[in-house]
This record gives C-alpha cells, sequence and structure tokens, in this order.
C-alpha cells in the first residue's frame, strides 16, 4: 500500500473518531433530569424516563429561572390525644371567654345571633347536627366567611352512651362529611349530646382528628328561664378561661337570642376578650 493511501485512511479514521466522541458529548448536555425530595430530605437526582425535548438555553438563562423540585419534607401528620374526659376551659391571656351554642344551625334563631355577634366584632363556636347542617349550608358559609368555628355536635343528637360503636362513629363521621362540604374544613372539635361522654365516643373523636369541649357555665337556655335569666346566669359565671353553653335550635330559642344581646356588651365593657380556641397537636 502506497504511503499516501496509508496517510489518507489514518485521517478519515480520526476524523470519524472525533465526530462520534461530539455526538456523545452533546447527548449528554441535553439529557433532562429530575430532581426529587427524598424522606429524610436529602435530594437526589436521575435521568428523566422518555425523550427530552431539545432546547436552546443561553449560558445566563438559569439565573432568570426558578429551582424547582426543592422543598422541605412533608410534615408529620398531626396526632390528636384521646382523653378520658372533654375540655372544660380554656387557656388565654387575661380575661377570655369562650361562647359556645349547640344543635343548629336553626333558621329561625341562627341569623339573628351571627348578626349580633357580628355587630360587637366576637368570634363563637357553633356545635353543630348533621341532619340540621343539610337545610342550613349557607348559614355554615356564613360562620366561615367570619370567622366562627364549627364543632361536630353528631348528625341526630342522640345519646351516645347507648350507641354501639359503630353507631357513634356514623354519626360523627356524616357529620364531619356535611361540615367540611358547607363550611370548607373538617371540625377538629366535637361535643357528645347532653354532655354524655363515653370511651368510645373519646376515641372515636380523636381518630376522627377531634377534641372533646364541654363546657363551664351552663346557662339552662334549653329551660326557658327567660332572657333576664339567662344573661344573669353568664354574668355571674364569667371568669377568664370561661367556656359558656347556650342553645341556636332544639326549640324555641328566641330567649337565647334576646339574652345574648344583653350579656355579650355586658361582657366585654367588663374587660372581657370573647374569642375561639385553638388547637395544640401532639
Amino acid at each position: 500500500m502506497k504511503k499516501d493511501q496509508l496517510l489518507s485512511r489514518l485521517l478519515t479514521r480520526r476524523r470519524a473518531l472525533i465526530a462520534g466522541a461530539g455526538a456523545v458529548a452533546g447527548a449528554a448536555a441535553t439529557a433532562g433530569v429530575f430532581t426529587a425530595v427524598t424522606g429524610d430530605g436529602t435530594v437526589t437526582s436521575a435521568p428523566a424516563a422518555g425523550p427530552q425535548p431539545r432546547r436552546l438555553v443561553k449560558s445566563s438563562a438559569y439565573r432568570l429561572e426558578p429551582l424547582t423540585g426543592y422543598g422541605p419534607p412533608r410534615a408529620a401528620p398531626r396526632r390528636t390525644l384521646v382523653r378520658r374526659e372533654p375540655l372544660l376551659r380554656v387557656s388565654g391571656r387575661g380575661r377570655t371567654m369562650v361562647l359556645t351554642f349547640d344543635d343548629g344551625p336553626d333558621p329561625r334563631y341562627t341569623p339573628d345571633i351571627l348578626d349580633t355577634l357580628a355587630e360587637y366584632d366576637v368570634r363563637a363556636m357553633f356545635f353543630v347536627c348533621g341532619e340540621m347542617v343539610a337545610g342550613g349550608r349557607r348559614m355554615l358559609a356564613r360562620m366561615a366567611d367570619e370567622g366562627h368555628v364549627v364543632g361536630n355536635h353528631t348528625w341526630s343528637h342522640p345519646l351516645l352512651t347507648r350507641l354501639t360503636r359503630k353507631q357513634i362513629r356514623s354519626q360523627m363521621e356524616r357529620t364531619s362529611d356535611v361540615i367540611e362540604d358547607a363550611y370548607g374544613e373538617r371540625p377538629e372539635w366535637f361535643r357528645a349530646p347532653y354532655g354524655a361522654w363515653n370511651r368510645a365516643a373519646f376515641q372515636i373523636g380523636a381518630e376522627l382528628g377531634m377534641e372533646p369541649l364541654g363546657w363551664t357555665v351552663d346557662t339552662l337556655d334549653w329551660t326557658t328561664p327567660g332572657a333576664r335569666s339567662i344573661a344573669n346566669r353568664v354574668e355571674r359565671g364569667a371568669a377568664p378561661g370561661v367556656v359558656v353553653l347556650a342553645h341556636d335550635a332544639g326549640g324555641d330559642r328566641s330567649q337565647s337570642v334576646r339574652a345574648l344581646r344583653r350579656y355579650l356588651p355586658e361582657l366585654l365593657d367588663s374587660g372581657y376578650h370573647v374569642t375561639v380556641p385553638r388547637r395544640h397537636y401532639a
């Protein structure tokens, strides 16, 4: 073989090797990469699956594009303790009290109570029954808009101590579902009808993410003693941390409506801060 022919073949082979290396380098430069955050918070990378789009990116473009795929690991789920008795008071700074209303919502009385609370810019808690919510979804939407807290008071207000665990769960779970649909969030508090708690109620309530809240002062408004008598009970029982029990449904609650108009401004003038409690998770 002539010397010129041999040199020509060597040059051709060299050009082929250089071209192949360039193709490999280009593929590596344009290969897509996805980023994932693992459970322990470390960041790992791997080639993205499937064909990758080819796009031209200016050398300084990365300075303007936000990073994606990074972030803290998801927080551990919040856990609710199983209590042996309901909470009867709330903690807070200074002269803090909580007003609660049971058995509603009732279109005859609940709107008037909401109007009075709005007039004085006060938040309260409403422990609602699921069967009542079915016809009062707009009132729960208003409660959400105005900052009130909605709690679970079972579906049909039964005596829980006479029910099976399956029946208790159904009463609570159905009510939580309808509250979430109408109010926008699942309830974080529940109250047993008649204040009749048992171990199953505490356990199932905790499994559904709810704390049991009782009361400190019972207005006895369900006995219809008169608006003045109801207001006097609240004013005499007022103290820091007190939870007041009243009703906005379950019977004629016109006295409860009138009593609220009496005692609420009195409490505020006496320096009480009427508010709603906050949950403390384990």
